[in-house]
């Protein structure tokens, strides 16, 4: 059953008085408000352009059977095909999808990639089913929303709870009703099945990338920096491997069982094997048990939410001590919070800049995947790494003419840039 459902609003909290999607709008305005635009402008980038809600009806392997709820907004079009990853959560919900859609717009607008903004969530704990559960849940979900999607229409991509097996089902499921095989549907699938070289890394390269960066802004040499890490996953996994690299003593991780730390820097490469040996960091040998929590407020040089929405709040803000921060997730500081890092002088270097590197490495492969013609390696990173200081460079320009906070100045390049195609192609009829 398929179900096009209504502009309103059911705002779930996410952090005390806030609601993500309430946080994207309130950025959005910001945008608006500096760039002059009317409330048109605003009613029309805030409205998603379609949504569609879903039953997945699931039969279990012990033969019981449920009905799973999925999602998939597209948030924009003016500047291309809509973008965006697909995540299975126990926490999704049709307005955490409509606030991560809308900041894939941005993301796209800011790096120049040629899309609009998506996203897709299913409600499951993919902890709690086996693969050939998730399977069935993801071929059904991608027969619902098939008539939405297509390499020109809308291309998904591996989020929170999902990978490139996922994008390989997904792919299956619409080559088989198409009658013919169409790689480029989705990205992040594995390299046999189309996928780009470097596409698993991608997001979390040009989060160093812009750590880099924002450090070296601040005065703070690379080399035995200090670093938090929350969320040992896709994102925070390899972005500890890329700043311990690159010569960063990397204190403290986290993921969804604990946090460890260790002041003289943990042993990445043997951490990364411990989590392979046994699903989670919690454990590792010569570190010391930390509370989640208290990871974020650690006294370090940098410190990267790589996890989930909101974790940055009013609650725990006045407590963080990093001297600059890195969001390698989407949306984890809230308005509130980023008042508070503002007076405090803490350099953010927001999402939809720090963890692009994902969508234009997505955006590599279909191009790829449409021209039947593979780079290697080293030419995704070399041009991965070249988009993401680009687009560093031109966010602390504008930072610097008008006079912003780093979040408010990406969202106003990436507004403008939307806003002038959509104003371009004007209204139909």
């Amino acid at each position: 059953m398929t179900a096009v459902v209504d502009a309103q609003v059911t705002a779930p909290v996410i952090a005390p008085g806030a609601s993500v999607l309430a946080d994207a709008r309130a950025q959005l305005r910001t945008a608006t408000d500096v760039l002059g635009f009317d409330r048109s402008v605003f009613d029309m980038l805030a409205t998603p352009r379609r949504e569609v809600t879903v039953s997945i009806p699931l039969r279990r392997d012990d033969g019981t059977s449920e009905v799973l709820i999925g999602h998939r907004v597209q948030h924009n079009f003016s500047r291309g095909p809509a973008k965006g990853g697909l995540r299975y959560s126990p926490d999704v919900t049709l307005d955490e999808v409509r606030a991560l859609a809308m900041w894939m717009t941005w993301k796209c607008a800011l790096l120049d990639v040629p899309y609009g903004g998506a996203k897709g969530g299913v409600r499951i704990d993919p902890r709690d089913h086996s693969q050939a559960e998730l399977e069935r849940v993801t071929r059904r979900y991608t027969s619902e929303i098939s008539p939405l999607i297509g390499p020109e229409r809308d291309i998904p991509a591996p989020d929170i709870g999902t990978d490139e097996r996922t994008m390989a089902w997904m792919m299956d499921t619409y080559s088989v009703q198409q009658g013919h095989t169409v790689l480029g549907v989705t990205t992040g699938k594995p390299i046999s099945l189309g996928g780009s070289l470097g596409r698993a890394t991608a997001t979390s390269r040009g989060v160093a990338h812009v750590a880099f960066a924002a450090l070296a802004d601040r005065g703070i040499k690379v080399d035995g920096a200090t670093a938090a890490v929350q969320g040992f996953g896709k994102v925070g996994r390899y972005a500890a491997r890329f700043l311990a690299e690159a010569g960063m003593k990397v204190v403290s991780v986290s993921d969804q069982y604990g946090a460890i730390a260790d002041e003289r820097g943990l042993d990445v490469p043997a951490l990364e094997a411990h989590v392979d040996a046994t699903g989670s960091v919690v454990g590792f040998p010569g570190s010391d048990e930390l509370d989640g929590a208290a990871l974020l407020e650690l006294e370090v040089d940098l410190l990267v939410p790589a996890a989930v929405e909101g974790v940055l709040n009013g609650g725990n803000a006045e407590r963080v001590k990093a001297k600059v921060i890195v969001e390698g997730a989407n949306g984890p500081t809230t308005p509130e919070a980023d008042e508070v890092f503002r007076r405090n002088d803490i350099l953010v270097a927001p999402d939809i800049l720090a963890n692009a590197g994902g969508v234009v490495v997505s955006y590599f492969e279909w191009v790829q995947s449409s021209q039947a013609f593979w780079w290697s390696a080293d030419e995704v990173e070399s041009r991965l790494a070249a988009r993401m200081d680009i687009a560093w460079r031109d966010v602390n320009a504008a930072a610097r003419r008008l006079d912003l906070p780093l979040r408010d100045a990406a969202t106003v390049l990436a507004v403008e840039r939307v806003a002038q195609a959509h104003l371009l192609r004007g209204l139909y009829p």
